[in-house]
């Protein structure tokens, strides 16, 4: 990652008040970008965006709706951003079955809206829209996902993420061709990630904010789907994939204009009660878990991995935290919040290390 290119770059950063979002935001802050924010409140309380005072150094944090797509219009007009990154979303599982109608109308229609606010401001050169790695039609086989797998979804949030894919898939070929960049100007990529998990999420449904909230009322935490293995990866790392790939999206333009993967390696895509049982061990006095299966709940895939060759080979990206590494960053980053640190300065130090680390292999 070049930290120069950043420095005074404008950035337009929808979802900025959620967890990726601050994280990202912070990250930018600390490289010297000029941050517009455009993002729902923070949907939790306690919440990272305020704990770390996220909102100190961005030039707007405009609080509004996705949906609306003359305000979003209106706030990217008057940012002039040279640079996109799409991360508003309704991002969990459970609540897709309990509000299809509203995650529909925040993936898909929110994705609409972007691009169409995209076309719209001349200034922007780069985009990245983030989906996830459920945007893939899982059929829970053993080998990993590669980038021009078929598009799907199970449930209502999965089915959103592959219908963003598509989206993006049709503005790019119509709107954002290659055949005609040098008279748009803008170069369009999707990034997908795994399950990333870090110091600051306090999400329902998810599996880290519930063994902190567990923590916090003296009680167990409970899992009920034990043996499903997901791919871990702590937030910075399909953050720092995402910061490489708008890099080289504003430098070298259609090159890089596709479907990007961001995932852990096969070691550290783990069961959900392996989690359980390190967190456990790396927290210590306090913290246990119980198992307690739910005939009734949701489905939920057992299993689904990313194969991630092209960003290690077109990006130079590649994982640097182990799992391990990155629950005991988590425990630590809880540990101090618990302990009334400055948390802004926790997560600097915490971006700080992981870019030396990146720097030293």
């Amino acid at each position: 990652m070049n930290s120069n290119f950043w420095k005074n770059k404008r950035v337009f950063l929808t979802g900025h008040t959620g967890f990726k979002g601050s994280w990202l935001t912070l990250w930018l802050q600390s490289l010297g970008a000029e941050i517009t924010g455009y993002s729902l409140e923070p949907a939790t309380e306690p919440n990272l965006f305020s704990i770390a005072g996220v909102a100190e150094a961005m030039q707007a944090s405009v609080i509004a709706d996705i949906r609306d797509l003359d305000r979003l219009r209106a706030e990217m007009d008057r940012a002039r951003p040279d640079i996109v990154f799409h991360l508003a979303a309704q991002a969990l599982v459970r609540r897709s079955y309990a509000d299809p109608v509203g995650t529909y109308a925040a993936n898909v229609m929110g994705t609409v809206n972007l691009l169409e606010a995209v076309r719209t401001t001349s200034s922007v050169r780069a985009v990245v829209c983030v989906t996830s790695d459920k945007c893939y039609e899982n059929r829970e086989w053993p080998w990993a996902y590669r980038e021009n797998e078929a598009m799907g979804g199970y449930d209502p949030y999965s089915s959103s993420k592959g219908c963003a894919e598509l989206v993006a898939s049709a503005y790019r070929n119509s709107f954002f061709n290659q055949a005609s960049h040098p008279r748009h100007g803008v170069a369009l990529a999707t990034a997908r990630a795994g399950n990333v998990i870090g110091g600051g999420d306090w999400a329902q449904d998810r599996l880290i904010p519930d063994f902190i909230r567990a923590i916090a009322a003296g009680e167990a935490l409970v899992i009920r789907n034990p043996e499903a293995i997901r791919p871990w990866q702590h937030v910075l790392e399909p953050l720092a994939g995402y910061l490489l790939l708008a890099e080289k999206l504003h430098q070298q333009g259609q090159d890089f204009a596709s479907g990007w993967n961001f995932g852990p390696y096969e070691r550290d895509a783990r069961p959900v009660e392996w989690i359980a049982a390190q967190l456990t061990r790396q927290w210590g006095q306090g913290s246990g878990y119980q198992v307690q299966r739910d005939a009734n709940s949701a489905h939920e895939a057992h299993y689904l991995r990313l194969d991630c060759a092209k960003a290690r080979q077109g990006l130079g990206w590649q994982p640097r935290w182990s799992l391990r590494d990155t629950l005991q960053r988590i425990c630590d980053w809880h540990r101090q919040h618990l302990a009334d640190a400055d948390m802004r300065s926790v997560c600097l130090q915490q971006i700080h290390a992981y870019q030396q680390t990146a720097t030293a292999e």
